[in-house]
């Protein structure tokens, strides 16, 4: 046996064996030395180790075993570099294999620069795990961002989880690590061993920008090779930009994918993401709806958060399938001609040790200062919008929803509590801006270049905010101070019409306003009118269960509801469940109770709901100018005494007006004389007090021929009947 001190220096002999060594592609590998070549190898996996030349197979060398695992021999005869294989022994089993530190840097100059500078557009393609061929061996490159690290090592089953095998490379002053490990592909499994700069073991971690996961509780990445997707929605992306304009019908059912369906015969699983690409799809296509809204997919540990505490930014989560099984169901629902939103969660994240918490042993995504770096609703840490490369990594993740799974839009969630420092905190728990107010300067600057990104990038997607104050310029242009969003969600119509409709209809007269102050602000933002998950958990019931009266009083209310909802201006979006009236609050682990369609009640919602869409979509008045005022005229918004409301929604000028007329009370009201915009026929076109939505059929057949009777401050007027606790749509006739 060689000398080891002739083989290599015992300090660095020692680091390598120890797992210490912070440059260990300046030690393992071939190397020059003492005018001789020398190999050496650290795999304690082996008793015995050779070197091949990888040409011809032919024997070169038996290298010495050192101790530990730790293996170096002269090569005979080799002046120069050359290609080279390991023949393994252990017992009677003898392998093959690459040696990773015989392979090059893979990421480029560009990468560094742009990694270096936190600028790299497409972020994921640098970083993460990425199956490629690298000088001529098919096999895994690996790259992570660590720059306070002292050792970063890739490990998993296919080194024995020994963070000593795979050291990764240093590359430069950006704090990327980088290795290609041969032979290494699609479905291996894997996390990232650090030491912090004192050399402390930290968790073992899952790759930030990993593209999969180990289904949960288990918590490793797992390598999914995104190459090769030959996606068929062409058309699909060429007519999308016209569809999501703010003149469009957007009406969103938003789905949590575990339970909105559920297979009792096979242990109550959820359904994959190819089996609701054959069963939601379909659904929400013929219930008229234009868009899907899934609660966020990227992985996430904890069930119960619904997905908004997520640990893999990058990987839609394994409990339905593969990425590429996801895309299978984004094509689908692009065929069905639905647009397909998912919620994205840049506000925070989840403190779990394989997280991104004190990733290489400082805060380096999120705030080290708790009072910045810590958000007490959720007991989860903030990102530190003041970091560039931080930056760099959520813009690039919007981008990578885009441009690698062809979504067509990001509803970005909670973004209430990244605008403001104070947000759900008493005096003195948070820091004040460089101004000494309380708006996250950083945060507000995030989502602009957010949305800049991703519009830049193609302007056919569209963003949503889901933002509970009267921030300005949510969804105004970044070039004037806005946000940028296309969308947002109007929460305070939300919370305001949902208190009225719980009050008694003999009381809702003395809250009549919670109707009517909506339309004070409604066009000043591009809105989505949300009836979300969010309001049937938490002990706050169904939206069945809140309507107050009777079952036939509670159906008639909701319905009610919702026709004051699609005759109101602003987009919309209906959680699951809710359009067939689910009657018991949701619950996250089981299925919707979709036997309740075989009782009338139930399936006269569902089919309510349907027609709405197809109203909605069908009739320009109803959606052109949702976010104008020029497609709003009050008919009467202050009958409080009879719980009326009337109103006409206008589209363009060469499309028919609509009349919608809600009656909030139980009381019928015949020979009820309405003033209308226009002279002529006026024919009911929807009634939620129709017997096939389970109403008592009160409804106005044939048409209504206007007047010159004055009513409401109109010239003209119609006499209808308005059906008790209903919405009806009127629209004027053509000449």
């Amino acid at each position: 046996m060689s000398k080891p001190d002739r083989l290599i220096d015992s300090e660095a002999a020692a680091a390598i064996v120890a797992g210490r060594h912070g440059d260990p592609f300046s030690v393992l590998g071939l190397h020059p030395h003492d005018g001789k070549l020398v190999l050496r190898a650290m795999r304690p996996e082996a008793e015995a180790v050779e070197v091949l030349d990888a040409r011809t197979g032919r024997r070169l060398a038996a290298l010495d075993h050192l101790g530990d695992g730790l293996f170096a021999g002269i090569i005979p005869r080799r002046k120069n570099l050359f290609k080279y294989r390991l023949r393994l022994t252990q017992g009677e089993i003898v392998w093959e294999d690459h040696d990773a530190y015989a392979f090059g840097p893979y990421l480029g100059d560009m990468d560094e620069y742009l990694l270096g500078e936190g600028t790299h557009g497409e972020l994921w393609k640098a970083l993460g795990a990425h199956p490629c061929t690298h000088d001529g061996i098919e096999g895994t490159h690996f790259a992570v961002w660590a720059p306070n690290a002292a050792r970063v090592s890739v490990v998993g089953d296919f080194n024995g989880w020994d963070g000593r095998r795979h050291v990764m490379r240093r590359r430069g002053a950006t704090g990327v690590h980088e290795i290609f490990v041969p032979g290494l592909g699609d479905g291996a499994v894997y996390k990232y061993e650090l030491l912090d700069s004192a050399f402390n073991l930290l968790p073992l971690k899952a790759d930030p920008v990993g593209f999969g996961a180990e289904l949960p509780p288990a918590t490793a990445s797992v390598v999914r090779d995104l190459r090769g997707y030959d996606w068929a929605d062409g058309g699909w992306l060429q007519e999308r930009g016209a569809k999501q304009k703010i003149d469009q019908p957007i009406s969103i059912y938003e789905v949590h994918l575990e339970s909105w369906r559920r297979v009792p015969e096979e242990d109550n699983r959820s359904l994959s993401y190819r089996e609701l690409a054959e069963t939601l799809v379909p659904y929400a296509r013929d219930m008229g709806f234009t868009h899907i809204e899934l609660t966020p997919i990227s992985e996430y540990p904890f069930g119960g958060s619904w997905g908004y505490q997520p640990v893999g930014l990058f990987a839609p989560t394994s409990r339905f399938g593969t990425p590429t099984d996801f895309r299978a169901f984004v094509e689908a629902c692009h065929a069905a001609g639905l647009g397909l939103i998912i919620d994205w969660v840049p506000g925070h994240f989840p403190t779990d040790m394989h997280g991104l918490g004190r990733f290489d042993g400082t805060a380096l995504y999120e705030h080290a200062d708790p009072k910045e770096g810590y958000h007490p609703d959720w007991n989860t840490l903030v990102y530190n919008y003041g970091r560039t490369e931080v930056l760099n990594f959520l813009i690039a993740n919007a981008r990578y929803w885009f441009e690698e799974f062809h979504i067509d839009g990001l509803r970005v969630d909670a973004v209430a509590s990244m605008l403001y420092r104070d947000y759900s905190r008493k005096e003195g728990e948070w820091v004040p801006n460089e101004h000494g107010g309380r708006e996250n300067l950083e945060a507000i600057a995030f989502l602009q270049r957010m949305n800049v990104a991703v519009y830049g990038a193609d302007d056919s997607i569209m963003t949503a905010a889901e933002e509970s104050t009267a921030f300005p310029g949510v969804s105004a242009p970044t070039d004037g101070g806005g946000l940028g969003f296309g969308f947002k969600w109007n929460m305070g119509w939300m919370n305001d019409t949902l208190r009225y409709m719980s009050e008694d209809p003999i009381n809702r007269k003395y809250h009549h306003d919670k109707m009517t102050f909506g339309l004070h602000y409604a066009f000043s933002e591009n809105f989505i009118l949300p009836l979300s998950h969010d309001e049937v958990v938490h002990g706050k019931g169904s939206l069945l269960g809140r309507m107050p009266g009777d079952d036939w009083q509670r159906f008639a209310n909701l319905r009610a509801y919702f026709g004051f909802m699609w005759g109101h201006p602003g987009k919309k979006l209906l959680f699951m469940g809710c359009e067939f009236a689910q009657a018991q609050e949701w619950n996250n682990e089981s299925s919707l109770d979709w036997h309740l369609l075989d009782h009338a009640p139930h399936a006269g919602m569902q089919r309510l709901v349907g027609d709405l869409n197809r109203l909605y979509a069908a009739t320009p008045a109803l959606h052109q100018r949702d976010s104008s005022p020029d497609g709003f005229q009050w008919i009467d918004g202050g009958d409080a005494a009879s719980s009326i409301f009337s109103w006409v929604r206008m589209g363009a000028p060469d499309s028919a007006p609509v009349l919608v007329v809600v009656n909030m009370t139980p009381v019928p009201r015949p020979g009820y004389r309405i003033g209308v915009p226009q002279a002529g026929v006026w024919r009911e076109r929807l009634n939620t007090d129709a017997a096939t939505y389970g109403g008592s059929d009160t409804i106005n057949p044939g048409t209504c021929a206007s007047t010159d009777a004055p009513a409401h401050g109109c010239a003209q007027s119609i006499e209808i009947t308005v059906p008790p606790l209903a919405a009806v749509f009127f629209e004027r006739a053509a000449d």
